[in-house]
């Protein structure tokens, strides 16, 4: 059989296109289950924060001294309107307390609002609740899927054209070897990769 006739199986190996898909469900799979364990770390360090937080929140009722009046820009927060009055509480350990804290818009003096505090009774942000942490779980998990996707899906590439690259040179190796015979450049009796043109 001559040179041109044969081929070397290295040059096209069979099923590079079903090994290629193969290995994208893998990275693809690896980084579902890293956005996946890495949105239970959040939720459960989430559920752990907000349990600590819970022990040391408390709710108590409070009574305005004062209307409620807007907070400046940089005060408000949330979608919902929050205004700010002067108020009174008494903390769980029944001592009277004082401050401001964020009421409806248009409380009236005397109203009662629901405010959390914390052990000492300061006005204090409410544990985070379990919208709160599914959002960032979910959000945290995303991101990891994102990342390990991306480093997955470059590691891929920069694989396959290292071994496109490969198999360019050998594709042309071959011809080197192939192409005098093929082209009728070599005599019969010349070895090979002599031309005596």
């Amino acid at each position: 059989m001559d040179h041109h006739e044969r081929s070397d199986p290295r040059l096209t190996p069979p099923g590079r296109g079903a090994g290629e898909r193969a290995a994208l469900i893998l990275v693809l799979m690896i980084s579902l289950i890293c956005g996946a364990v890495a949105a239970g770390a959040l939720w459960s360090n989430g559920a752990e924060a907000d349990r600590e937080l819970a022990a040391h929140r408390h709710q108590v009722r409070a009574t305005t001294t004062g209307p409620a009046k807007d907070p400046p820009v940089a005060a408000r927060y949330g979608s919902t309107p929050q205004a700010v009055a002067p108020a009174v509480w008494e903390q769980p350990e029944n001592v009277r307390r004082s401050g401001t804290v964020h009421v409806p818009p248009r409380t009236p003096r005397g109203g009662t609002v629901t405010i959390w505090v914390d052990d000492t009774g300061t006005p204090a942000r409410p544990p985070g609740s379990a919208a709160d942490r599914a959002l960032t779980s979910l959000s945290g998990g995303s991101v990891a899927t994102a990342s390990a996707g991306a480093i997955g899906a470059g590691a891929l590439v920069l694989v396959r054209r290292r071994a496109e690259a490969r198999r360019l040179a050998a594709w042309e190796r071959e011809w080197e070897r192939v192409e005098p015979v093929w082209s009728g450049r070599l005599r019969r009796g010349s070895p090979p990769g002599t031309d005596d043109d």
